[in-house]
C-alpha cells in the first residue's frame, strides 16, 4: 500500500498534513498506510538501536518500541478493516443488538439518550458491533441476536449524512484556545483597582497576596481580544455533524 503524495512534508507542525493525503481529506486507507509504514519504522529503529555507536544499554526503549510497534500493527488492522467497511464491502446490521436503535441517516431524528445518544455517524467501535452483529453467530449480545437480522451497507446506511470533523477537532481547538486566553491575560495590565497587575505579572488580592485566578475584567478582555483573533465567539465552533 503507497503512502506516497505528491506533496512533501515542510515542517513538524501537527497542520503540516499534505504530505499524508493525496487529496483534500484523509482517507481511512491512507491512514492504513502511515500506521503500518509507522510501525516498521519503530520496528526497524528497534533493530538498529540494538547495535547503537555509543555504549549506552537501550533494552527498556527498545522493547517499548517493539511493543508500540505492535500496537500500530493493530491498528492498521482495524484501519484496514474500517476502509473495506467504508467501502461498502462488509455486511452491517441495520440496528444496534443493545437497544434496536438505527444508526447513520436513520437515526437523524432519533430520540436515543443511551449509549451516546443518536449514532448519525457511527464510532469505530459501534461500525465493529453492527458488523459482528451481522454475521451468524458472531454477536457478543447472544441475547439481542436474532437471525433475521435486517441487513444494509455504510454507504447506504450514510446516504445524506455529512460529516465536518471529529469531536477531537472541537476539544484541540478549546484547549488551545484556553491556552492562548491564559497567556493573552499576562499580557494585558489588570484593569481591576485593586490589583492593576503589569503585563506579564499575576494577578493580586487586595491584600497583596499572588492569585492563580486573574481578575474579571482582565480575563474578559483577554477573552475578547483571543476570539476576536480567532474568529469564534466560544469555547468550540460548533457543527460537527448532521444529516
Amino acid at each position: 500500500m503507497s503512502t506516497d503524495t505528491a506533496a512533501r512534508q515542510t515542517s513538524a507542525d501537527q497542520t503540516d498534513t499534505a504530505h499524508l493525503r493525496a487529496g483534500k481529506f484523509i482517507t481511512l486507507e491512507e491512514i492504513t498506510g502511515h500506521l503500518s509504514a509507522a510501525g516498521v519504522l519503530l520496528l526497524q529503529l528497534a533493530y538498529a538501536a540494538e547495535t547503537v555507536a555509543e555504549p549506552v544499554e537501550l533494552e527498556g526503549l527498545i522493547e517499548e518500541w517493539r511493543r508500540r510497534a505492535k500496537q500500530l500493527a493493530a491498528e492498521a488492522a482495524l484501519f484496514q478493516r474500517l476502509t473495506a467497511i467504508a467501502a461498502g464491502d462488509v455486511p452491517m446490521a441495520a440496528t444496534f443488538p443493545t437497544d434496536g436503535a438505527p444508526w447513520g441517516a436513520a437515526a437523524a431524528h432519533s430520540d436515543r439518550t443511551t449509549y451516546g445518544g443518536p449514532a448519525v455517524v457511527p464510532t469505530h467501535a459501534q461500525l465493529e458491533l453492527l458488523a459482528d452483529r451481522a454475521k451468524p453467530g458472531g454477536n457478543p449480545f447472544a441475547a439481542a441476536f436474532r437471525e433475521d437480522v435486517e441487513m444494509t451497507t455504510f454507504p447506504a446506511a450514510m446516504a445524506g449524512v455529512r460529516f465536518v470533523e471529529s469531536r477531537a477537532a472541537s476539544s484541540r481547538r478549546a484547549a488551545e484556545r484556553a491556552a492562548a486566553i491564559r497567556a493573552e491575560t499576562l499580557a494585558i495590565i489588570c484593569g481591576s483597582p485593586k490589583c492593576a497587575a503589569g503585563e506579564g505579572d499575576p494577578c493580586r488580592t487586595s491584600t497583596g497576596r499572588v492569585s492563580e485566578q486573574p481578575h474579571k475584567v482582565r480575563l474578559d478582555e483577554a477573552t475578547a481580544r483571543v476570539d476576536d483573533r480567532l474568529g469564534t465567539l466560544g469555547p468550540t465552533i460548533v457543527v460537527n455533524r448532521h444529516v
